[in-house]
């Protein structure tokens, strides 16, 4: 009976939102030991896919006894809290130590964990890991897409494996690949990773993979490659997450293969055609009043607006008010907009009642950087508690606690109020309120890119504007005081320049990719 252990802690940093505390992660998720499992095999877990999938896959291949260690995950947030750090890293080794010696070891992480102390939270659990294991146990993780792949992570892990979709929605599948190649580990087979890192760090919206794109095609490259059976059983191509503002920043390449050259030269092939295409990783955004033109123009056209500045996804605190004051200033119609993130509105109009008139306060503390208080008169229309399960896309068939949820209408707009902080990626955040983003004209998204899984039943490609708005997750970089990147890199600097190591440079000079 082969013993594997499985943990999890999940985080994407950015360094300008508040500091994430033990809270945060108490509200999404925080499984111990047993807790994990029956978890696992709930109808609507609070886990991501990975741990599931992984369960379900890693059965098909051994006989395995499963030792549960630690599972815990926050809304993407500010910089970790270092005593949450340790408390994690101390209670991982005690569990491992009380369980005894394990044969392997799977762990769904993030990528983009920074702290406020501990530069790299990822590579100091992995390296914890490692430690109480011992180095000859076989150990894979699996990464969000917008992992910063740190030499930490790579020297401590046997194999790391990135998502491949932007919007994620192949975390199942990619555990299930871990499972597979982490099964063929421990029936013997060894592995070699080869890993590079570009000065390159451009922002979210440029690294979708459901489109055209520089990143998309090296992805779908990259996915080719990848066969968990074969000799190059994975490569990844890892967007990494600007927002962390980490010297560890950096769009990177790892491939693993049974063969070093291999692996060496397939990582240096994928990188030098990223770093040629590097001019390719700059976006255009729409204006506020450009799109509140469009969705206001006689000719009727629906329109999904992603207020691409204030995305809880990446950190943002859903606060952003621009984009709202301008749509209800232009007399908008047939308007859904959502998630506005306001405890104390949600409240005030929770005790108002459905079908009450009042004075909505929005921030009534105050601008917090990112959105000005304002007043409108509304009415309110809907009530809920906030608990769904997700529907489509990144959280579907996971629960989601929203807290208490409002909609309120205000002349041609409906805004959806919540009071716990998550973006807007699943329309069942706006259908348990009997709103049917079918029947409006405009839908207005806090989000960065996962509201296109969501909500791509309802709008096409063709039918998407990404709106310039303030907030902590603006993809125009020049708005934020980056202090942790490895300057220069490109965007942010024009000349930033790549000098490969010296083992990558006969493989680009034979693919004539040398930069």
């Amino acid at each position: 009976m082969t013993r594997i252990a499985i943990l999890g802690f999940l985080l994407e940093s950015n360094r300008f939102a508040p500091i994430t505390r033990q809270a945060d992660f108490e509200a999404r998720c925080w499984l111990e030991g047993a807790e994990i499992l029956e978890d696992a095999n709930s109808d609507a877990p609070r886990q991501g896919a990975e741990i599931p999938a992984f369960l379900d896959e890693i059965e098909r291949h051994l006989q395995v006894e499963i030792v549960p260690i630690l599972v815990a995950g926050a809304e993407p947030g500010g910089p970790l809290d270092e005593a949450v750090l340790q408390h994690v890293l101390a209670t991982v080794r005690t569990r491992l130590a009380e369980e005894g010696p394990v044969d392997a070891v799977y762990i769904a992480s993030h990528g983009a964990m920074s702290g406020v102390e501990t530069r790299d939270p990822d590579g100091a659990l992995l390296t914890s890991v490692r430690e109480a294991v011992g180095s000859d146990v076989p150990m894979v993780a699996t990464l969000d897409l917008h992992a910063n792949l740190s030499d930490t992570m790579v020297e401590a892990a046997s194999c790391l494996i990135g998502y491949r979709t932007n919007p994620h929605v192949d975390q199942a599948e990619v555990a299930r690949e871990a499972a597979i190649i982490l099964a063929r580990m421990i029936k013997g087979t060894a592995f070699h990773m080869s890993f590079l890192r570009l000065p390159l760090t451009p922002a979210s919206v440029t690294l979708l993979t459901n489109g055209p794109g520089a990143y998309a095609e090296r992805v779908d490259e990259a996915a080719r490659l990848s066969d968990p059976r074969g000799d190059i059983v994975n490569a990844s191509v890892l967007g990494g997450f600007v927002y962390s503002d980490t010297p560890d920043n950096g769009l990177a390449v790892l491939v693993t293969a049974t063969d070093r050259a291999t692996a060496e030269r397939e990582s240096a092939r994928l990188a030098g055609r990223l770093w040629a295409d590097r001019h390719r990783f700059v976006h255009e955004l729409t204006s506020i009043a450009d799109a509140v033109r469009a969705v206001t123009a006689p000719d009727g056209a629906r329109w999904i607006l992603a207020d691409s500045g204030d995305n809880p996804g990446g950190g943002g605190r859903g606060t952003s008010t621009g984009l709202l004051r301008a749509l209800i200033d232009a007399g908008a119609e047939d308007a859904l907009y959502g998630l506005f993130i306001d405890a104390d509105l949600a409240a005030e109009a929770t005790s108002a009642g459905v079908g009450a008139s009042f004075a909505a306060r929005f921030l009534r503390n105050g601008s917090d950087g990112s959105g000005d208080a304002f007043t409108e008169d509304a009415v309110v229309i809907a009530l809920s508690d906030g608990k769904v399960v997700g529907r489509r896309g990144l959280v579907a068939g996971r629960q989601v606690d929203l807290g208490p949820t409002v909609a309120l209408r205000i002349g041609g707009v409906t805004v959806v109020v919540a009071s716990n902080r998550k973006q807007c990626a699943d329309p069942v955040y706006f259908e348990h309120l009997g709103l049917d983003p079918a029947d409006f004209r405009t839908v207005v998204v806090k989000s960065r890119g996962h509201f296109r899984a969501g909500f791509d039943e309802f709008f096409g490609p063709d039918q998407v504007l990404e709106v310039d708005t303030k907030g902590l997750t603006s993809p125009v970089l020049r708005n934020f005081t980056f202090t942790g990147l490895p300057r220069p890199v490109f965007p942010l600097d024009a000349d930033a320049a790549w000098r490969p190591p010296d083992w990558a440079v006969p493989h680009l000079q034979a693919l004539e990719l040398l930069p």
